[in-house]
């Protein structure tokens, strides 16, 4: 338990250092685009058509057309890098799946038209208490409790065979066959995607970072480009 507690921490000690440098990034990026001899901050209100205005607009322009583009093709190795490793058929995925919704807001959200949401309730159901879900992966279910995650509801797949085997594994919807999509995903010693996990690790934290560094400058900015 003591190594899965450490492996979170040094995750976020690690991704507060790097968004730390990739503010600092994105800030020679802006200053670099700012108007020679110009005063004033990129976040501050310009009038229409002034200089200050014309140098928000270029901002937006290279965050859009450079850094968010750049971001995605990163994103996109990542997950074309993943094919190199294969699973292990360790079934975990299988018998502890996790979601912040719960069964009624997932059931919801399908109704509404949200396609993953739809795949999950078509193959996963839930845990009838966090006892169950326990069992399968003790250390887990411990360091959320621990870090007072209270909103995580655990799933299962009732297709799985008692070999820990897919019965119905040609038509297992797209969700099973993209797992794991997330690069962050906490994933078991026995998964054959765990050493993918490890080694984009440290690129698929400065990717998040600037995805949310890029949000905040957009926030911030294009509410003068709303009226």
């Amino acid at each position: 338990m003591s190594n899965l507690y450490s492996s979170v921490e040094n995750l976020r000690k690690e991704y507060r250092d790097i968004f730390s440098q990739s503010v600092e990034e994105i800030i020679k990026k802006v200053e670099a685009l700012r108007p020679e001899k110009f005063e004033g901050d990129i976040f501050d209100e310009y009038p229409k058509e002034s200089i200050g205005r014309r140098w928000q607009a270029d901002v937006l322009d290279m965050l859009e057309n450079d850094v968010s583009k750049e971001v995605y093709r990163k994103f996109q190795e990542i997950l074309a890098y993943r094919n190199k490793f294969h699973c292990a058929g360790c079934a975990t995925c299988c018998n502890l799946a996790c979601s912040e919704f719960s069964p009624e807001e997932l059931k919801l959200k399908a109704e509404n038209g949200d396609n993953f949401a739809k795949q999950f309730v078509s193959i996963f159901i839930p845990y009838e208490s966090k006892e169950e879900a326990r069992k399968i992966y003790p250390e887990y279910i411990q360091m959320l409790e621990e870090n007072k995650e209270d909103n995580v509801y655990f799933y299962h797949c009732p297709k799985l065979t008692e070999d820990k085997r897919c019965s119905d594994y040609e038509n297992r919807p797209q969700i099973c066959r993209d797992f794991p999509d997330n690069p962050l995903s906490i994933l078991p010693k026995s998964c054959g995607y765990k050493k993918w996990k490890e080694e984009i690790e440290p690129v698929t934290l400065m990717l998040h970072s600037m995805i949310e560094i890029v949000q905040y400058y957009k926030e911030n900015i294009c509410k003068y480009f709303q009226d």
